[in-house]
């Protein structure tokens, strides 16, 4: 059987994924991944633009994982429980798939974007939050507030940034969720 013999772009896609999770997502090229196949680069042109349009369908694909994860995660919970269970899917995606999570921060053409799960992402973030009772524009404030909030403690954490000192990552990632929901049932009215 030829190596190309069953190659698809949603196999390929696959496959980078799980490339980007190896040796990190900046490296996945169209070329590293025909290494892979055993195949030349000019073969897998007919599945793949290029390799930024199999870095696209990498940070598509990651986000329809973490939203499918998210959504299982959230259902039936509220308020912390909630807040919670969406944060530590994001953590631990982060932990299992770190090229394809890298791979979600991809930034994506509007077109593109809107198209992804990313606006399943927010839609989740915000029922998470209409168990707050926050007013616009403030919920679209707290959207962007957990967003930074998670990904930016999860970048500096997987990068490292917290394995030289006390408390753990742990301890201080129970804290943040506890000061948010604390933040969040005490939000100050919009003056």
């Amino acid at each position: 059987m030829s190596p190309r013999a069953g190659l698809t772009t949603d196999r390929l896609v696959l496959a980078g994924a799980d490339l980007a999770d190896e040796i990190g997502f900046d490296h996945v090229t169209v070329s590293a991944l025909a290494k892979q196949f055993d195949v030349k680069v000019a073969s897998l042109y007919s599945h793949l633009k290029g390799s930024q349009d199999l870095r696209t369908r990498i940070a598509l694909l990651a986000l329809e994982e973490m939203a499918d994860r998210v959504a299982t995660a959230l259902a039936g919970r509220a308020g912390k429980d909630a807040l919670a269970a969406f944060a530590n899917v994001l953590r631990d995606y982060a932990r299992e798939h770190p090229g394809r999570y890298s791979a979600a921060r991809l930034p994506l053409d509007p077109q593109t974007a809107a198209a992804s799960a990313g606006p399943r992402h927010s839609r989740m973030t915000r029922a998470i939050l209409r168990g707050y009772d926050l007013p616009e524009p403030d919920e679209t404030h707290a959207v962007r507030l957990l967003g930074s909030v998670f990904h930016g403690y999860i970048s500096l954490e997987t990068a490292g940034g917290f394995s030289h000192s006390t408390p753990g990552s742990e301890e201080t990632w129970v804290w943040i969720v506890d000061r948010l929901d604390a933040l969040l049932r005490t939000w100050p009215p919009t003056t």
